[in-house]
């Protein structure tokens, strides 16, 4: 069908994306708003719209019955009409009552590197609509405990980290709301192992802001590499 070929060139149509990866995709890279269209689990010409709501995801159902596009209880006649409709009519109400705003398509095409963490999600199935904007996606993700040392008081202690994007954020405790401090990673200039400042400690790195270098270091080299590596990564991607 000719509207099945149009919505399969969107590109923000994932066709190889199920419902648990679609969630975990969101989940660890979109914020509020971050949509996705994907092959629908009932076939049929029918599609999913997954987007990332108030940390979590949730579905909703468009058919093409090679006449019209039928979201809901509206139809269209072709995608750029559906894609019109829904860059002026972003607010839609799901079965909770809630409204959902769509603001990013998460693009089909990212550069990302070769894994990244899952994530076990439950989310919702309802109806919806749809928004366009411009931004840049990565599913470069990372958390877990490193130990760091303090800056005024030269004492190390075990923080747990979460790296999202360009920030590296660390909490007190691995289930704390609020972390400690917030490093953009724009404003870092190099993220490398120390192999002199603190031999004592082993499988140690750095990360060199002009203000300040913060020394952590992890349980096994492995992990410590790794670090490095997703870092790194992010430096290189969202490098201006």
């Amino acid at each position: 069908m000719a509207q099945n070929a149009d919505i399969e060139c969107l590109d923000w149509f994932h066709p190889n994306l199920n419902r648990h990866t679609a969630e975990s995709i969101l989940l660890q890279n979109g914020r509020d708003g971050t949509y996705l269209l994907r092959p629908s689990s009932k076939g049929g010409g029918e599609y999913a719209l997954s987007v990332k709501f108030e940390q979590s995801v949730k579905h909703f159902n468009i058919v093409c019955n090679g006449i019209s596009i039928v979201f809901g209880h509206a139809s269209f006649r072709s995608i750029n009409e559906f894609v019109e409709h829904f860059k002026n009519k972003p607010l839609i109400g799901t079965e909770s009552s809630q409204l959902v705003l769509l603001k990013v398509p998460y693009p089909r095409d990212v550069h990302e590197p070769d894994t990244y963490e899952s994530v076990t999600v439950h989310a919702e199935f309802s109806t919806a609509e749809d928004s366009v904007n411009n931004i840049s996606f990565s599913l470069n993700t990372k958390e877990g405990f490193l130990t760091k040392l303090g800056n005024i008081f030269k004492t190390w202690k075990t923080r747990w980290f979460v790296l999202r994007r360009n920030e590296l954020m660390y909490y007190k405790e691995k289930f704390s709301k609020e972390p400690i401090r917030v490093l953009d990673l724009n404003e870092c200039l190099e993220c490398s192992e120390d192999k002199t400042g603190y031999p004592e400690k082993g499988n140690v790195f750095k990360l060199v802001f002009k203000w300040r270098t913060f020394y952590m270091y992890s349980t096994t080299p492995q992990d410590m590499n790794d670090w490095i590596h997703r870092i790194n990564w992010c430096l290189r991607e969202y490098a201006r």
